[in-house]
């Protein structure tokens, strides 16, 4: 995740991966923060939407220049033949990009998680842990309910 606000979390990727295409096909996910040390967990689920091409590219041009370079390199969850068909990959984006400017790849972007709930785990003894969700009612607004463990 590399934001989040009023109208939900931002993450990156390459839309043709494996995660692109499966959020192409159902815009539907969830994003899970474990704090293991503390005993707590965030779980956020919603729906799923494009960033626009706009704050796609703000974000990629503020990337290091070889994240960049492997953007346009990495055809992210493909099988590769081996570590020097990468390799190759990159010289070659290397050398087309050889000027310093690597433009955003069109196949590259943001994706925004709208939440429709959120749910709060914290570790307790014997499992009897304690879970609070957050789920959007009719209105829109917050319903908060208490979970068994």
């Amino acid at each position: 995740m590399k934001a989040a606000g009023e109208d939900g979390f931002v993450f990156f990727t390459n839309y043709e991966s494996r995660k692109g295409g499966e959020l192409a096909e159902n815009p539907r996910a969830a994003l899970v923060f474990l704090w293991q040390p503390l005993g707590r967990q965030v779980r956020i689920e919603g729906t799923v939407a494009r960033a626009s091409e706009e704050e796609s590219a703000a974000y990629f041009a503020a990337r290091a220049p070889g994240s960049r370079i492997g953007a346009w390199a990495s055809p992210q969850s493909s099988v590769l033949g081996s570590r020097d068909e990468l390799e190759t990959r990159v010289a070659d984006a290397e050398e087309r990009f050889a000027d310093g400017e690597v433009p955003l790849p069109p196949h590259w972007g943001g994706f925004r998680l709208t939440p429709d709930a959120v749910e709060f785990w914290q570790h307790r003894d014997n499992r009897l842990h304690d879970r609070l969700r957050y789920r959007r009612g009719p209105d829109g607004g917050w319903v908060v309910e208490r979970l068994a463990p």
